[in-house]
């Protein structure tokens, strides 16, 4: 039986991980374990962002 994530360690710092600027409100944010699939597409920081974003034009 294998398991499929195995904790080899403790969690990178979070200065180590990647950043971005958000499109949005222009704070940067930091990468996330649920944005791991999409990274590359990400373009703001939070929902309310995206919306806000949406509604600006």
């Amino acid at each position: 039986m294998s398991r499929k994530h195995v904790n080899l360690g403790r969690a990178p710092d979070k200065a180590d991980l990647p950043t971005r600027v958000c499109a949005g409100c222009g704070l940067p944010f930091s990468w996330r374990k649920k944005w791991a699939r999409d990274w590359a597409q990400v373009k703001f920081c939070s929902d309310r962002c995206r919306d806000g974003a949406a509604r600006r034009g």
